[in-house]
This record gives structure tokens, C-alpha cells and sequence, in this order.
């Protein structure tokens, strides 16, 4: 059995891990509550907005958790639309459990739906980016840890979308999404724990890309969507606030025809 090392990098590939689960958990809720104040095609975009968010900070998370992934005596690759697809299957599943949520009429069978939903995708994400691996051996997991990683991930999405449903204010916007980012993050390196790889002495040559050269750019695109959209959704007028405007510009245009009329 091989030697596996999660922290070849250090701290550096888990904190920033953690950093963009958190980023793209906070920006997915918040786009939710917004969608659950919205209708129509409103509500469609920021759900759209919403699983997006979380699918591809998921990703991130995971595939830079990655960067510090080892294996002694093999060198890693990536099958590249493998990875791709674990990027898109993350998005799609996630938003089927998004989407639960914004349009459930019961509101705690579709958070529990939601939840399911949502959990089962970040789990398909993660395992399905391990099949992307190329190495000089084969994968093999150990069923429990596997499956108290899925159980991890399925709470965790469950307690998010609560969060989003319940949870008013910024400062628990913040907790939950901090909570959010560690769970995932929980739900990741115990899925690791469950990698068991025996290698293969023959060295052929492996298919795929270095991570450097597919997975950390794609990682860092993500990222700065990621960034760029907390802005914007953190600099956009909630519901109320554009009521609260379009109320006080109507009052002023009716104050300045009586002060005309006078």
C-alpha cells in the first residue's frame, strides 16, 4: 500500500481550501435568501447564481486541497474531462437541490429534499474528481469512511440551506457559512481518508495533466468569479431596499408636481 500525503504543501493548500468553501458557501446563501424574496425570472437568476456559487467554490475547494495531495513513488495527473465534468455535475446537482428549495411549497420537506440533493452532489463532485486521478497503481476506498463522508456532506448542505431560510443578518450570514466551509472541508479530507492506493512497479507513461498546468488555473478562475460576484451581490439592493427607493423616488416626484402645481 502506498504512502499518501495530505499536506505536502502544508497549511497553505487546507487554509486556502477552506477560505474559498467559505467564500462560495456565503455567496450561495446570500443569493438564495435574495431568490426567496424575488419572483419570476428574478428568483430564476440569483437560484441560477446560487448553484453556481456553490458548485464551483466546492470545486475549488477540493481540487486545492488537491495541490497538497501526494503519493510516494507516483506521480499524479488529471484526466481532464473527468474534471471538467466533476465541475459540472457539482453545479447541476447542486442546483437541483437549490432549486428545491427556492420553489417547495413545504418549506421543510423541501429543505430536506434540498439538502439530500445538494449533499449527494458535493459527495459525486469529490469522488467522481478521485476518478480523475492518474497514478502508477490503483484506487480503492474503505466503505465506512465513504460513507460517513457522504453523511457529512448531506448534513452539511441541509444545515446551509437552513441557514439561508432561516438566518437573518450578517453576522449569521458569516457563522453559517464559516460552519458551512468547515463541514465541507470535513466531508473532503475524511472522503481522503478513505483513499487507499496499491501501486503498480511497471512506469508507464500517465495520461492527463499536472495540476499546475490544468487544475490551478482553472482554481484560480474560479476563484476570482467568486470574488467578483460576493461584490456584487454584497454592492446589489436587496428586495426591500428597492421597494424602500422606489417608494422614496415616487414620493419626491409627487412632492416636486405639488410644488409645481403650487
Amino acid at each position: 500500500m502506498a504512502h499518501l500525503h495530505h499536506f505536502s504543501a502544508g497549511w497553505l493548500s487546507p487554509v486556502l481550501a477552506y477560505v474559498m468553501a467559505c467564500i462560495g458557501s456565503a455567496l450561495g446563501l446570500r443569493c438564495t435568501v435574495r431568490a426567496l424574496t424575488a419572483e419570476g425570472r428574478s428568483r430564476r437568476n440569483w437560484l441560477v447564481t446560487a448553484s453556481v456559487a456553490i458548485g464551483s467554490g466546492i470545486w475549488t475547494m477540493h481540487f486545492i486541497a488537491m495541490l497538497g495531495f501526494g503519493v510516494a513513488g507516483s506521480a499524479i495527473r488529471y484526466d481532464v474531462p473527468l474534471t471538467l465534468l466533476s465541475l459540472v455535475v457539482a453545479m447541476a446537482v447542486v442546483g437541483a437541490g437549490v432549486f428545491t428549495v427556492g420553489y417547495g411549497r413545504s418549506r421543510w420537506r423541501s429543505l430536506l429534499l434540498g439538502g439530500l440533493g445538494t449533499g449527494l452532489g458535493v459527495g459525486a463532485m469529490h469522488y467522481l474528481g478521485m476518478a480523475a486521478l492518474r497514478l502508477h497503481g490503483s484506487i480503492g476506498y474503505e466503505m465506512p469512511l465513504v460513507v460517513l463522508s457522504l453523511v457529512i456532506a448531506v448534513g452539511a448542505a441541509t444545515a446551509a440551506l437552513w441557514a439561508a431560510v432561516v438566518v437573518r443578518g450578517t453576522a449569521g450570514a458569516v457563522v453559517a457559512s464559516l460552519v458551512m466551509g468547515a463541514a465541507v472541508c470535513s466531508m473532503h479530507y475524511t472522503g481522503m481518508a478513505a483513499v487507499r492506493i496499491e501501486l503498480d512497479p511497471r512506469r508507464t507513461v500517465l495520461d492527463g495533466a499536472t495540476a499546475m498546468e490544468f487544475v490551478f488555473p482553472l482554481a484560480v478562475l474560479l476563484g476570482s468569479f467568486l470574488f467578483l460576484a460576493s461584490a456584487f451581490v454584497a454592492l446589489s439592493p436587496t428586495a426591500r431596499e428597492a421597494a424602500e427607493s422606489a417608494e422614496a423616488t415616487a414620493a419626491a416626484l409627487l412632492d416636486d408636481a405639488a410644488a409645481s402645481a403650487g
